[in-house]
């Protein structure tokens, strides 16, 4: 028996992720990792940073030459192709990674596209793109690996939410509703697999400097241009991808084995005024 804050502990009760070394929390050796838009961006720098932890990361995206790129980078082999706002691709990324590497410890959902219009500017196919790729991609890659996990009896998922599904901005009407819908999908689902030792979190980053924040400008991306956007974050300065990545790294690790239906925002303090 052990005593914690004045408490009697019953040992065999404790979570099986408590009898982890600590030493070890971020070792990713010997589990394999579904990354999708992993071949640019944030999806990409989680990719790297998994693979130098000890991870086996299967790249899904739907641009095959960056994704090759990423996969011969890292050495994750055979990268998987296709959209994941196919259900149809989902559960097949999932089946080919099982039957590749035998088990599915991690998912990152990465993937996303962004559409700069007001609500009354998106198009029909605008509204149905993004929330196929931002939202319906999310869901159906957790439905495909949530199998595989509960059989194990262990698995985390991070998605990527947006501080911009809490708070909300100008111009971006549907990428804001597709962000919101992952934070609570995220938080729903969470609940759903509390018991099964699956934890679902969402990463929330700010102003980020990827390609899709360079994407879809209705002008010149200029340094100029940048630095105003910089500008309007409280450390003054964009976000590298591998600062989010990073932090992607810890909710898939069992340092973050008490976080489940957390959305962990890495923005700068952008969300704390």
């Amino acid at each position: 028996m052990g005593r914690l804050m004045g408490l009697i502990i019953n040992p065999i009760s404790l979570s099986p992720y408590l009898l982890i070394s600590g030493s070890n929390d971020m070792n990713f050796t010997g589990q394999v990792a579904i990354i999708t838009g992993a071949a640019s961006g944030m999806g990409a720098a989680t990719a790297r940073e998994l693979a130098a932890a000890g991870g086996q990361v299967v790249i899904v995206d739907r641009n095959e030459s960056l994704a090759r790129q990423v996969a011969g980078d890292i050495d994750a082999g055979e990268p998987i192709i296709g959209d994941v706002s196919d259900s149809a691709f989902c559960n097949r990324a999932v089946e080919a990674t099982l039957a590749r590497h035998g088990r599915l410890d991690v998912l990152v959902n990465a993937a996303g596209v962004i559409v700069r219009a007001s609500g009354e500017q998106t198009t029909d196919e605008q509204w149905q793109r993004i929330i196929g790729v931002n939202l319906n991609g999310v869901f159906f890659m957790c439905r495909a690996a949530i199998p595989a996990m509960k059989r194990q009896g262990k698995g985390a998922i991070v998605n990527f939410g947006s501080i911009w599904g809490d708070v909300g901005a100008a111009g971006v009407a549907a990428y804001c509703a597709t962000k919101g819908g992952v934070h609570l999908l995220t938080k729903a689902m969470a609940l759903d697999h509390a018991t099964d030792g699956i934890r679902i979190n969402a990463v929330c980053p700010g102003e980020v400097n990827t390609p899709m924040l360079q994407s879809e400008r209705h002008e010149p991306v200029t340094p100029e241009m940048m630095q105003k956007i910089a500008d309007t974050v409280p450390m003054g300065r964009l976000a590298e991808p591998v600062e989010i990545a990073r932090v992607v790294l810890f909710l898939a690790s069992d340092a973050a084995s008490y976080m489940t239906g957390s959305l962990v925002a890495v923005d700068a303090g952008y969300t704390a005024r």
